[in-house]
């Protein structure tokens, strides 16, 4: 990498529900991030990926977030951010960013997303101590499931529909 390489911003995706905003940095062996989450603004420079670019980006929120109860983590493959909005019950904010512009580089995490009018089961009772659950369900894995649920396979046929045999090639 030179020096006069410039640092181009990374891949980000984000979603939210009515109390927090998902962001995520798909920069894969991030050694040392420099993360910087501020009330209205998040910062991001590292070099990483295959290649080893440098990547760096500003991102000015559309609305205050508390830095305080704000948490990062930085996996193998990617950053997660799970930002808390200022505003728990305030409606969900219509784009990221402060400016309503389209980035190449920023695009809706359609896994996390929930509309504004489905249930919120899952997020019911932030205020008191949901939240503090939700970050301990994101600790130990990359998403929002549990932890230790596997599928089981038992009681499955050994045979596909697909296992049947198939006519040789021609030649």
């Amino acid at each position: 990498m030179s020096k006069e390489e410039a640092a181009i911003p990374p891949p980000i995706i984000w979603a939210q529900r009515s109390g927090v905003v998902f962001v995520t940095i798909n920069v894969e062996d991030c050694k040392d991030p420099d993360i910087k989450i501020e009330e209205d603004k998040f910062y991001f420079k590292s070099v990483g990926g295959v290649e080893k670019k440098l990547y760096e980006v500003t991102v000015p929120l559309y609305k205050e977030i508390d830095p305080e109860k704000s948490v990062k983590h930085v996996r193998e493959r990617q950053i997660e951010l799970v930002l808390k909005k200022k505003e728990d019950k305030g409606p969900y904010w219509p784009h990221l960013t402060k400016e309503k512009n389209k980035y190449h580089w920023l695009k809706v995490d359609f896994n996390k997303w929930k509309d504004e009018d489905d249930s919120e089961d899952d997020m019911e009772g932030m205020e008191g101590g949901g939240f503090d659950d939700l970050m301990r369900s994101m600790g130990g894995m990359g998403g929002m499931g549990g932890g230790d649920d596997k599928p089981s396979f038992e009681g499955m046929d050994d045979e596909d529909s697909d296992d049947e045999d198939l006519p040789d090639l021609e030649e």
